[in-house]
């Protein structure tokens, strides 16, 4: 019987999603120098004209910002819509096997949302990519909004149903949810999926000025948000208690940081909503306000940061599947908590430090929490190219499989 070289990745999992999801997250990050950076004086976020305007009278640092920016977020968008194209592909044809047929009937059902979660990230790069690289995007941005509720709202559906699919297996047979398999966070895919079309949902309620598609967006993200914010609840609660009877499942040790990425986009979600609230329904909050609300979330990212690296490192997690022989699709959940820390702490310093009046824009205690989120940032730039070439590299010829 002949054999022959297989890849990580040709093994697949719903799971690589997260691999696209990654780095639209990383094109966000590199959005981040041009959000609080570049002036952009009458809306909400910059726009092509805005950069391009700070890149001809800007500093020499700021210049040096911007094409660092552009270039990143060109470069993470398109690995980000090329892992899911392929992840697309690969999935059609997973659908086929029998794994598939037994993942659908296993605790791992829920994998499968990551289809959702990663589609609504793309949504949100290409509007990055639309506001950095399109000029006069502006100037029909209100017939855009709509086109986005639609979109995301779709997603949500999708996610919904296949949630739905799982709970309404788990819930009405009986004995078919593993409970001993349900240490780890895994379970809070779903809501992960459902906050990051809540977040998406919630961009129109900030930017627009039509008053009806901000009421809209702010329901549609409430119910997304909220729906989210229950699941985790529920799903982490119970995760937990099947945790401190088991232990922690080795291989999925990183979800126990996916609470890192949802808190992040929970927080951007009901910033969104404030914005939209006090310019369309004249609700206001101050500046105070904001620094403590993100200093609260911050914390909660914190404490399951410090838990999650807790268990990894004793369990010698990285040394097994991200410095070692070992892969693990799960392995690209890391990438989640690095790129939501960096953009938590890029609002924390602006939105809540620098607008409260704690510290000054660019003094040095700003550029000390910056450097912060930056050194993050490129650690999770650093971790992809790593998981990149053991999942999708060539294949080792240590590895060897029958062919079929």
């Amino acid at each position: 019987m002949s054999t022959q070289s297989k890849r990580p990745a040709d093994n697949y999992s719903p799971l690589y999603f997260l691999a696209s999801l990654g780095a639209g997250g990383l094109a966000v990050t590199f959005f981040m120098y041009l959000m609080f950076w570049v002036p952009h004086k009458g809306r909400p976020v910059p726009i092509f004209e805005d950069i391009s305007a700070a890149f001809t009278s800007g500093s020499t640092p700021l210049k040096a910002s911007i094409v660092i920016a552009v270039l990143g977020i060109a470069v993470f968008a398109f690995m980000n819509v090329k892992s899911l194209i392929w992840n697309f592909s690969a999935l059609s044809g997973f659908k086929k096997t029998d794994a598939y047929n037994e993942l659908r009937n296993s605790n791992a059902e829920t994998t499968l949302l990551a289809a959702p979660l990663a589609t609504a990230m793309t949504i949100n790069a290409m509007f990055v990519v639309g506001m950095v690289y399109v000029p006069g995007l502006w100037t029909v941005v209100e017939y855009l909004f709509p086109m986005a509720i639609v979109a995301f709202l779709l997603v949500g559906i999708w996610a919904l149903r296949t949630i739905g699919d799982f709970l309404g297996r788990v819930l009405t047979k009986g004995g078919v949810f593993d409970v001993t398999a349900h240490n780890s966070f895994a379970q809070l895919l779903p809501a992960f999926a459902l906050s990051m079309v809540g977040v998406g949902l919630a961009a129109p309620a900030a930017m627009s000025t039509n008053t009806i598609t901000v009421g809209v967006g702010l329901i549609l993200s409430t119910f997304f948000g909220i729906a989210a914010i229950i699941y985790t609840v529920v799903a982490a609660t119970t995760a937990f208690n099947s945790m401190l009877h088991y232990g922690t499942a080795k291989e999925a040790g990183p979800t126990l940081l996916v609470i890192v990425p949802i808190v992040t986009i929970l927080s951007i979600l009901f910033m969104r909503q404030g914005h939209g609230l006090h310019v369309s329904f004249a609700a206001h909050s101050t500046a105070a306000d904001t620094m403590m609300f993100l200093a609260r979330m911050l914390t909660v990212q914190v404490v399951f940061l410090l838990l999650g690296l807790l268990v990894l490192r004793r369990q010698g997690y990285f040394s097994d599947f991200v410095f070692g022989s070992k892969t693990s699709p799960g392995s690209y959940a890391l990438i989640c908590p690095g790129v939501a820390l960096s953009v938590m702490l890029q609002f924390f310093v602006n939105k809540g430090l620098t607008e409260a009046g704690l510290i000054d824009k660019f003094s040095v205690a700003y550029w000390v929490v910056t450097a912060v989120a930056i050194a993050a940032q490129f650690l999770m730039i650093a971790l992809v190219l790593r998981l990149n070439r053991q999942h999708f590299g060539k294949a080792d010829e240590s590895v060897v499989v029958p062919a079929e």
